[in-house]
């Protein structure tokens, strides 16, 4: 055995001997009521960050809290200049708990829990979602410090207290500390597994657009009796944008929508088609049998790796209880593209502008107003960081790890691709049944025990 795998299984036997203290040192984190959203926990809120201020100096960061608008952050360096630099993330605020009326236990008073199926859980507010997360990082780091007296990589953590009240004044801090923050690479371990026995990383988050409209045509509400037939009627206007938005294959009709969208590798979605993700296994749960989507599509590529386009609200006329015989004057929708690859958002809401414009008649009118956009974010399949973080999981978990997208976004991890040209690995130990931002948060006592081990081995590769 080499000296460099020798050391690393120390500290993995580290870990271990020390699961049962590293599970005290969560629980009295878990304790701590830090409810970002609500005013009345700020001071549980800062007592968080102080408790986790004190365990990263403890183990020889060199931490402190830093204020913002908000919540404070925690910052803490482990500097060693000869090494990669990696900045890790995560958030120490939890989701409020109502309705506490459907917690089987008082959500701040963790415990480790039996289910039915046999598994050991860790129950508590903030067991995944992200204290949880974050302190399966902190323990690795905690692990090599104990066994060689110091980390292998240069190592920046972030942690921050507002990630459930949107985050507001993060990007601010982190464009005010831009040179403190430079690294090689960004670590984020909010996200989740596959299934319990398959790790994953996250490698690509799709981008939105958000678009709002409001059509007009009479200058009041009209009684259909007399007007229908010869008065424009905004609903059916605006029904007719909205069936005109997919053609029959469920591909989105705007002019250029496509540009920039990128093929997945064969050998990616030959990996996801062996995970056996079916429409009836992924519908049938939320009541629905067939996909929606692009036709010729797998519903996996349909939710992570394609462009989409959904109407997420429709408002207009009367919706009252009984009858009321109206031509209403104006209707409205709320519109979103999720987008990938290098789609442009701007070139998105123009040509959405343009569609929209095409289709309303000359005596009426239509009025936009445009939310903010992002861009989608990906890692390329061969960048040397992700190979290694794979080689790194496959180790623990005896397994291939899956490389998936996201459907969904993480505002911080385009704010340091933005702000600090930081390209972010994704690696967390969540599963779907844990609950967040439910009553009953939970985390499997595996996801934590080998999310450690997996940190451990992450990092040792990372430095290599």
């Amino acid at each position: 055995m080499s000296q460099a795998k020798h050391v690393l299984a120390q500290v993995l036997d580290r870990v271990d001997a020390d699961l049962e203290t590293s599970l005290e040192r969560l629980f009295e984190w878990l304790r701590i009521q830090s409810i970002s959203t609500d005013p009345a926990y700020r001071e549980e809120c800062v007592k968080a960050a102080e408790w986790l201020n004190g365990e990263l100096a403890e183990i020889g960061f060199e931490s402190s809290l830093r204020p913002t608008g908000g919540h404070p952050v925690v910052l803490a360096h482990s500097r060693r200049p000869d090494r990669p630099h990696a900045l890790f993330y995560g958030h120490y605020d939890v989701q409020p708990v109502d309705p506490l009326e459907l917690w089987d236990r008082p959500p701040f008073e963790p415990a480790l829990v039996k289910l039915p199926d046999g598994r050991k859980v860790i129950g508590a507010r903030g067991a995944c979602d992200d204290k949880g997360q974050v302190m399966t990082f902190i323990e690795a780091c905690r692990a090599w410090r104990k066994v060689t007296g110091e980390l292998p990589l240069s190592i920046t953590t972030l942690v921050e207290g507002a990630e459930e009240d949107g985050s507001k004044f993060l990007p601010e801090f982190v464009a005010a500390n831009r040179d403190e923050l430079k690294a090689d690479i960004g670590l984020v371990c909010d996200t989740g597994m596959w299934d319990s026995d398959t790790p994953a990383i996250t490698s690509s988050l799709r981008g939105l657009v958000y678009e709002e409209i409001i059509v007009r045509c009479a200058a009041m509400d009209l009684h259909s009796g007399r007007f229908g037939g010869a008065a424009q009627n905004p609903i059916r206007i605006l029904s007719q944008i909205i069936a005109d938005l997919h053609d029959a294959d469920g591909r989105v009709t705007l002019t250029g929508f496509y540009d920039g969208v990128h093929e997945t590798p064969p050998e990616v979605l030959k990996q996801w088609a062996a995970l056996g993700l079916t429409a009836e296994s992924f519908l049938e749960p939320i009541g629905l049998k067939y996909p929606a989507g692009e036709k010729g599509r797998m519903v996996i590529e349909q939710i992570q790796s394609r462009p989409t386009c959904d109407v997420n609200g429709i408002i207009g006329g009367y919706t009252g209880e009984g009858t009321k015989t109206v031509i209403a004057s104006e209707a409205r929708c709320k519109v979103s593209f999720r987008l990938v690859g290098d789609q442009d958002p701007a070139k998105i809401s123009e040509a959405f502008e343009a569609f929209v414009r095409e289709r309303i008649p000359a005596d009426c009118s239509v009025e936009f107003i445009h939310h903010k956009g992002s861009r989608a974010l990906s890692l390329p399949y061969d960048m040397q960081a992700l190979s290694a973080a794979k080689s790194a999981l496959k180790e623990e978990w005896g397994v291939e790890p899956i490389t998936i997208g996201s459907g969904g976004s993480i505002p911080i991890v385009g704010n340091f691709k933005r702000t600090l040209e930081l390209d972010s690995l994704l690696v967390g130990f969540g599963l779907d049944d844990d609950r967040m931002h439910s009553p009953n948060e939970k985390y499997d006592l595996k996801s934590f025990h080998k999310g450690i081990r997996s940190w451990v081995r992450i990092i040792a590769a990372l430095a290599e």
